[in-house]
């Protein structure tokens, strides 16, 4: 008894452990299923019913690839990923993914403060009030001074993205059309393959990567909690996607009829579009508690990422163990993300079109930071953890032909 009753503390002490290894990781990803990747999907549904559902749920793999080598990186250099190009690849590289991650940010910053300006505005309330709101809110929650009140307080808003599940669940979506609309691929449309670049740069957001990999340090997680890291990359891949796919085929499902093809302009547009499948009011409030969550985590984890960045490069103090007079340049850093994305939106209307645009601008920002990535698995990992063989090329290709779909995809629609 006394030896049972000793050992429990322990084990307590090592279920805990290991559910706080999950919470970069599933943050990371419950971000990525942001105000932009909702708006990209339900264009996609709306325009070409089921057809991109295949490349989304093809994209896990890579997603889970690409984002586990930043665990790798994190937990087995003790370093950002800044700080690592900056010490490794020297100061050139460094600069130029802090520019990538700087235009990633701000358009994914003005991505979320679209869409809360879009969801005050179904309720008639002005964005006037809603983006200061918001702003406000995200300082706050940021300047308690510690990453893992932090990153509870994101977790427990981001869970309010399940709502999407109860979206398509009530949409009734046809299996057959589903498996007719995946054999039929228009290739040759270049609004198409727009949307399907949109949909790739909708999951790679560069700023997942700087943000789990400083995560992972800021945490301090250590070797032995590889295993947990790496179980909770790959459900949080899972996740994501398959959050993304609900919306997709409930805007599919409920948008779509025969030939049709529809052109949202809106976040209550889409909003509007799906309240039918539960109830004007229920559906409304879903809808909005799901895109708010994501909004609200996204900018969150978007706005950290850069002042991780932008720190790991000048060299300043850069965690949020810290208070903001301690890391002053950090907090500020971040402060001005928040705020000056939000005064930006307050001029700029709430059209999806824009939301796309800067989910293209990702997949044509990929190349630059998972080369960068693959790089430093390659050359700065220790020998037993270090990216290479069959594992390496495998990364390589998939990634290689995902951006050149994403760049071709970009660009087709300029011909």
């Amino acid at each position: 008894m006394n030896a049972e009753a000793r050992s429990t503390p322990t084990e307590f002490a090592s279920i805990f452990r290991r559910a706080a290894v999950w919470g970069p990781a599933l943050l990371c990803m419950l971000a990525d299923t942001d105000a932009g990747n909702v708006v990209a999907a339900a264009q996609a549904g709306v325009q070409w019913g089921y057809r991109l559902l295949p490349l989304l749920l093809l994209l896990i793999p890579m997603l889970y690839m690409t984002q586990e080598l930043t665990v790798r990186l994190g937990i087995h250099t003790g370093q950002g990923h800044c700080e690592l190009i900056r010490q490794r690849l020297g100061l050139g590289w460094a600069l130029l993914s802090v520019v990538a991650l700087a235009a990633a940010t701000i358009g994914s910053l003005i991505t979320e403060f679209t869409a809360v300006a879009g969801i005050g505005e179904l309720y008639d309330i002005s964005r006037r009030l809603t983006l200061p709101i918001a702003a406000a809110g995200l300082l706050a929650v940021v300047a308690t001074g510690s990453y893992r009140r932090v990153e509870r307080i994101a977790l427990i808003v981001g869970l309010c993205e399940l709502a999407f599940f109860a979206v398509v669940w009530e949409a009734h979506p046809s299996l057959a059309a589903i498996g007719k609309d995946a054999v039929d691929l228009p290739l040759g449309n270049s609004e198409f393959m727009y949307l399907a670049a949109a949909v790739i740069g909708a999951t790679f957001n560069p700023w997942m990567i700087f943000y789990q990999q400083s995560a992972t340090v800021d945490k301090m997680l250590q070797p032995a909690d590889i295993k947990h890291a790496r179980w909770s990359t790959g459900v949080g891949a899972i996740v994501t996607q398959f959050l993304t796919g609900a919306v997709l085929v409930a805007a599919a499902a409920t948008l779509r009829t025969g030939s049709l093809s529809l052109s949202l302009s809106s976040v209550g547009e889409i909003s509007n579009a799906l309240t039918p499948v539960l109830g004007e009011n229920m559906g409304r409030l879903a809808f909005s508690v799901g895109v708010l969550g994501a909004s609200l985590v996204a900018a969150i984890v978007s706005s950290l990422a850069l002042a991780w960045g932008i720190g790991e490069v000048a060299g300043y103090r850069r965690s949020l163990e810290y208070g903001p007079f301690e890391a002053n340049w950090f907090y500020a850093g971040y402060l001005i993300c928040v705020v000056g994305t939000a005064v930006l939106v307050l001029l700029v209307r709430d059209l999806v079109w824009l939301t796309i645009a800067a989910q293209v601008l990702n997949a044509f920002l990929m190349p630059v930071v998972i080369g960068l990535l693959v790089v430093l698995a390659v050359q700065v990992l220790p020998e037993s953890v270090r990216l290479h063989g069959w594992y390496m090329w495998l990364i390589i290709i998939v990634s290689a032909i995902v951006c050149a779909l994403g760049l071709f995809g970009g660009v087709a629609r300029l011909r």
